[in-house]
């Protein structure tokens, strides 16, 4: 779940009455890529940055001509929301790319000019980079994997779907969470709820989830060449030219083409980490050329379900859902996991960390944490740490004799998962100083299934190897270095998940 932009950045924001969107949001250096802003200003321009260490400005556009357009409404006629499934439609406006731009992930912020505004406004930097009157892109080099054999996939498809297209002033509400619109199907359209991603909405989830990551990586030396979930649904080659797969942050919404894609990847040879949680907890159907996409959800429509059963849930058995759990590719589900209720996201979570095990495993090689096989207590890997949460995933698991959490398997996790660390949550109750296991599309609904609910960091091998670190909040741990431990595994799993392992002979 996204958040909100808090209030004090709202009043930040305050000053712009620009916003904009992409036409695609990712490009190849060298080629064009279309906006379309609305802006009660007579002229605006365009600056670029990438991001990396740092949030380095790279380039500003010529004067372009303003003019404000509407929202189109929301077609259930909902007053003062706008729609969250139609395209809104606003004029293109072309920039080309240069060829000498680094590949990345790029942030255009919209920049008003006139009416006695300021000549050259401030610029942005990677503290200041949440917020309206900016959108993110990705740049990709023209030959795939010529910088990096590691593939950094930007969760573009999640972000559409939390996406409310709110502007300073202005909450239009418009998502696939608040006043969602939900199709009946027919005409080739799946049925299902529907999200446009033609909107505005600003820069959220990067800030927060990719922005401290992308910076630890090149601090450290990692070059990565980056996707977005369109890329990978799109292009069935695309993995072809990388070892290591990067999923980063919350990643809830894949379609069938992304999973069979990332499963054929693993099954060559390729890797994959989820340092990443609720994932593929939804399919989706991209539609309308690829600018939206649809989801049969449990999503409320106004004080109704439209569609009940959930037909777009992975794990629930066919004809209920797709039947196929996604622990089978990620080891893990949020239905064996939680998230932490808290009112202001993300919250203050508990800050206990992961029990360890297996500790003279290669993942946890120069951490000197122990696992307390000789007698004394397990370390706990992230203590003193939000890692786990605000949404976390597990593994159905029970004990053996000698104390150690194993997976079973009941829940469609692949037998060669390897429990490498765990944190067993407490069950869904109204205290809100503790996580809570399970959604109502989890335990409600898969009473058979007697596993406690844990967060679970694992990794298992078949073919590729694929690691999971079972939590949305990884990334922020690691790329703000707040915790020792928790970068030195990280580094062992790039260094060594970085290159495909030889094929047997």
């Amino acid at each position: 779940m996204a958040a909100p932009l808090s209030p004090d950045r709202r009043l930040a924001s305050m000053n712009h009455m620009i916003e904009g969107y992409l036409e695609r949001e990712s490009v190849t250096v060298g080629d064009e890529i279309s906006l379309h802003v609305s802006t009660d200003s007579p002229r605006f321009r365009l600056r670029f940055y990438r991001l990396g260490r740092e949030l380095v400005p790279v380039g500003e556009s010529g004067e372009y001509s303003g003019a404000l357009h509407a929202a189109p409404a929301h077609p259930d006629g909902l007053s003062c929301l706008a729609s969250p499934s139609d395209d809104w439609n606003w004029p293109p406006f072309d920039f080309t790319v240069p060829e000498d731009w680094r590949p990345g992930i790029h942030v255009v912020e919209f920049i008003e000019c006139g009416r006695g505004l300021a000549v050259n406004p401030p610029l942005l930097d990677a503290a200041h980079l949440e917020g309206y009157a900016r959108e993110f892109f990705v740049v990709r080099p023209r030959v795939h994997g010529s910088r990096s054999r590691i593939l950094y996939k930007k969760s573009t498809f999640t972000r559409h779907a939390y996406n409310r297209s709110d502007r300073p002033g202005t909450e239009r509400g418009a998502s696939l969470y608040d006043h969602p619109v939900h199709r009946g199907g027919g005409a080739g359209e799946p049925r299902g709820h529907k999200v446009a991603f033609h909107r505005p909405g600003g820069v959220i989830d990067l800030a927060y989830w990719d922005a401290p990551f992308v910076a630890w990586l090149e601090r450290h030396g990692y070059p990565v060449e980056y996707c977005t979930d369109l890329d990978l649904h799109e292009d069935p080659g695309l993995l072809a030219s990388y070892d290591l797969l990067l999923s980063v942050g919350h990643d809830e919404y894949w379609s069938e083409a992304m999973r069979a894609h990332a499963e054929e990847f693993v099954r060559g040879g390729g890797n994959i980490a989820f340092l990443s949680a609720n994932a593929c907890w939804w399919r989706v159907h991209p539609t309308d050329s690829n600018t939206a996409f649809v989801s049969d959800t449990d999503h409320h429509v106004g004080e109704e379900y439209p569609h009940l059963p959930a037909t777009d849930q992975w794990w629930v058995p066919a004809p209920d859902g797709v039947g196929r759990p996604e622990n089978s590719l990620t080891g893990v589900s949020f239905r064996n996991g939680g998230m932490w209720p808290a009112t202001e996201w993300p919250g203050d979570r508990p800050r206990i960390g992961y029990t360890v095990q297996h500790a003279d495993h290669w993942i946890y090689e120069g951490t000197g944490l122990r696992d307390g096989s000789g007698g004394g207590v397990p370390d706990r890997l992230g203590a003193g740490t939000p890692l786990i949460g605000y949404e976390c995933d597990g593994a159905a698991f029970a004990y053996n004799a000698d104390g150690i959490a194993c997976a079973t398997g009941e829940d469609g996790t692949p037998d060669s998962f390897l429990i490498l660390g765990i944190y067993v949550l407490e069950p869904v109750h109204e205290d809100f100083h503790h996580f809570k296991w399970g959604h109502w599309n989890g335990p409600v609904r898969e009473t058979t299934l007697s596993s406690p609910r844990a967060a679970t960091m694992g990794l298992y091998t078949a073919g590729g190897t694929v690691f999971t670190a079972g939590t949305t909040d990884w990334p922020v741990v690691c790329g703000h270095e707040q915790d020792p431990a928790v970068v030195r595994v990280t580094r062992n799993l790039l260094d060594r998940l970085r290159h495909r392992a030889p094929s047997p002979r």
